[in-house]
């Protein structure tokens, strides 16, 4: 099985080593500089990307799932192989180690910011204002590489959609889109809408297609 990597991991050390796609050499050491499959052959390292893969950073928000409770946090699957954990001191207020599931039970869904990115795992926080338990509105997952389509330049493009929907949209960087407007046809259209930019991801000027797209929905 090929180990998965992480950024500013060392792969290797020595003069001997190359470095290869997805790697680089800083000094002596050769280090990854995505994530992604290590693959070595004759001792040149390549960093192979994952597919579809959300490949985390530092100061993502993220949209997830609670998959377990531990004593001191919360177990978080946010798409990625590595293990996303919140601990208990990253919650806005005091809780209780017998309540924490008071906060987060298994199963909630919730936004978090990504604090930490180390061997061991991701460090999440839900401390920042507009993070945390998600209880109304829809959520739906689109691939991670289309996430700066729906964004658009400078948030152009989602600012549009919560013009046209009147629904506060939440983009996580892993793929996941948390939508909630007064009623759900006002959450099924916006979603409607980010479905038509993903299909039309590839097409040029996609920001005048979703004006046209819009314009056609309201005759």
């Amino acid at each position: 099985m090929r180990k998965i990597t992480i950024p500013g991991e060392i792969l290797a050390s020595g003069e001997d080593y190359l470095p290869g796609e997805g790697t680089e050499k800083r000094d002596n050491d050769i280090v990854a500089v995505r994530y992604g499959l290590l693959e070595e052959t004759n001792k040149l390292f390549k960093v192979i990307p994952l597919s579809g893969v959300y490949s985390p950073r530092r100061g993502n928000v993220v949209i997830g799932r609670v998959e377990n409770i531990t004593f001191n946090g919360w177990v978080m699957d946010i798409g990625t192989p590595q293990t996303a954990f919140i601990p208990i001191s990253e919650t806005p207020r005091y809780v209780d180690k017998n309540g924490l599931d008071e906060v987060l039970d298994i199963g909630d869904m919730a936004i978090a910011k990504i604090m930490d990115i180390s061997k061991r795992g991701i460090d999440l926080t839900i401390k920042i204002r507009g993070l945390g338990r998600i209880d109304a509105g829809i959520i739906m997952k689109v691939n991670s590489n289309k996430v700066p389509r729906v964004i658009g330049k400078e948030g152009s493009m989602i600012s549009m959609i919560k013009d046209e929907t009147k629904c506060d949209i939440t983009v996580g960087q892993n793929g996941y889109i948390w939508i909630q407007g007064d009623n759900v046809e006002d959450e099924l259209y916006a979603k409607k809408a980010i479905s038509f930019i993903v299909e039309n991801s590839f097409v040029e000027g996609l920001t005048e297609e979703v004006k046209k797209w819009f314009e056609g929905e309201k005759k």
